[in-house]
């Protein structure tokens, strides 16, 4: 038996496993009650405060994705590469992040005099906005990740939901105003940076320690600009369509379209939690031989691929029942949306697990450019779309963007074809296929 089929019997395999494991178990939980409570909320809000408040967080995330700069995997990269940088990698990226929250405050101001909003709104989305400030201090989770511990953070955020929940579900006994409602967001956003603090603290480990290094702050900028640009037009494809939304139809629109949409996205996690549990031993596999690394890469995309089609086929067809049950008739008109939508799921669960060799490799670059115009043919096709289909078109409009920001755009580009083949083998599931023949095969022989 060769040494890479042998992983799975290593301790190196369940150090990963048990990382994934743990990662697994708290967003399903997360899932399960941020779930339950988003259709309490909704059903209590109604369509239209529903809608506003949906509005005012995607108008915020269309500018808060620049407090990340792009240092996310970066970070997680370097922190294994070289322990002994800890406290300068993570007091770097903290002032960095902080600086980036900063700004986004300031954007925001410009942003919103180019909307037809109303102070309300403006109100609603200064709040939500407040807590980008606080996620700055999500560095200690990079930390984690890069030592594969994340039984730590998942102890954090695990509470951090439950804490939020309960006060949601207080609100609503209350009958809270919707403001209240955005003031949470700001409230789940101190709660977890404390969690952080005292999590990091309660491994012998201070914040006070960090410190700050002008050469690497600028070698982080110099290797992130691309992914800052396209993470920013990640978020635009996925948020601009409820803003748009919002312009051309009305917040209640938006309120029916979200409902379906949280549904969809809500399984994102998965590849974002496989991908990045396994990132450090793909890392490894390419020290050791460019066959393993690219076996084990297209396992990921092979697993990614299954889990999202046994996801969306049967809501697909549920998707109607599945929102009358979850949130009333009030939102019935989401069935088709969500039937839309969720298809564009495959091509992200792809495009995250694709992310990491585009990282591994250093082509950065690319993905700003298949970002860019994934993003600009979501824009052009909500404005075609939405007058036309309302919000069906907006998902329409996604599912497409979807595709040509993970498949159309990266085979254009000879770099990354490479990563394109391995990907259509994946959802053609041609792996599988061909396990399944020499099964047959040798049974019969």
């Amino acid at each position: 038996m060769q040494k890479g089929s042998m992983m799975i019997h290593s301790e190196y395999f369940k150090k990963y496993f048990v990382n994934t494991s743990w990662l697994f178990f708290e967003h399903i939980v997360r899932l399960s009650v941020a779930l339950f409570v988003s259709v309490y909320v909704a059903r209590y809000l109604g369509p239209d405060n529903y809608g506003l408040l949906n509005y005012s967080i995607s108008f915020v995330g269309l500018f808060s994705v620049i407090a990340t700069l792009g240092l996310d995997q970066i970070v997680i990269r370097e922190l294994v590469k070289d322990r002994s940088k800890r406290d300068f990698i993570l007091g770097t990226t903290f002032l960095l992040k902080i600086l980036g929250a900063f700004l986004v405050l300031i954007l925001l101001a410009i942003g919103i005099q180019f909307t037809s909003n109303d102070s309300f709104t403006n109100l609603l989305i200064f709040i939500i906005a407040a807590g980008t400030l606080f996620q700055s201090i999500n560095v200690i989770d990079f930390y984690f990740q890069s030592r594969v511990q994340s039984r730590f953070i998942v102890q954090v955020k695990f509470w951090s939901i439950m804490g939020i929940s309960l006060l949601k579900i207080y609100s609503i006994h209350i009958e809270a105003p919707l403001l209240w409602f955005a003031f949470l967001v700001l409230v789940e956003n101190i709660i977890l940076a404390l969690g952080f603090f005292m999590i990091y603290k309660s491994n012998g480990l201070s914040v006070l320690s960090w410190k700050f290094d002008m050469n690497l702050a600028k070698l982080f900028l110099k290797n992130s600009w691309p992914l800052i640009f396209s993470s920013i037009f990640v978020t635009f494809y996925i948020r601009i369509d409820q803003v748009m939304i919002n312009e051309i139809l009305d917040s209640k629109a938006v309120g029916i379209y979200a409902s379906a949409v949280k549904l969809s996205e809500a399984w994102y996690f998965v590849p974002m939690i496989i991908s990045s549990s396994l990132y450090p031993a793909i890392i490894e596999a390419k020290k050791i031989s460019e066959d393993l690394y690219y076996t084990r890469l297209q396992q990921l995309y092979d697993l990614l691929a299954i889990i999202a089609i046994v996801i969306i086929l049967p809501v697909t067809i549920l998707s109607d029942w599945i929102i009358i049950v979850l949130y009333g008739q009030e939102y019935i008109g989401a069935g088709t949306v969500l039937s839309i939508h969720i298809w564009a799921g495959l091509f992200v669960f792809l495009g995250v697990a694709r992310g990491k060799w585009i990282l591994a490799e250093n082509l950065q670059t690319y993905t700003f450019l298949y970002t860019f115009l994934g993003a600009l043919s979501n824009v052009i096709l909500n404005l075609y779309m939405i007058p036309l289909y309302g919000i069906n078109g907006a998902a329409f409009a996604t599912l497409i963007s979807q595709f040509v920001s993970v498949i159309v755009v990266p085979f254009i580009i000879k770099e990354t074809r490479t990563s394109v083949f391995m990907l259509i083998k994946s959802i053609l599931l041609i792996s599988q296929i061909q396990r399944l023949r020499k099964i047959i095969y040798l049974r019969k022989n």
